[in-house]
């Protein structure tokens, strides 16, 4: 047997936006569950994406390589160049 492509989650939402989800996935067409199980998918790949930055800055960080702040504001300077 091969592993299934989607699992079940159940999770509670207050009423009120039980209400919304519903208005939103009735004018898009789209189920509920299609609408929840997008906004998951976004939320963990914003988060998985900041994790690991922070986790890239951290390891920066210990192996001492950092820019002082006359670095830090020439860099910043060039970003803003068009």
């Amino acid at each position: 047997m091969g592993s299934p492509t989607s699992a079940v989650v159940t999770t509670r939402i207050d009423a009120g936006l039980n209400a919304k989800l519903d208005a939103l996935a009735r004018g898009v067409r789209r189920s509920k569950s299609y609408l929840a199980a997008e906004a998951i998918a976004a939320y963990v790949e914003l988060n998985e994406w900041q994790i690991g930055e922070i986790t890239a800055g951290i390891v920066e960080l210990d192996s001492n390589q950092v820019l002082s702040e006359d670095q830090a504001d020439m860099e910043y300077d060039r970003l803003l160049k068009p």
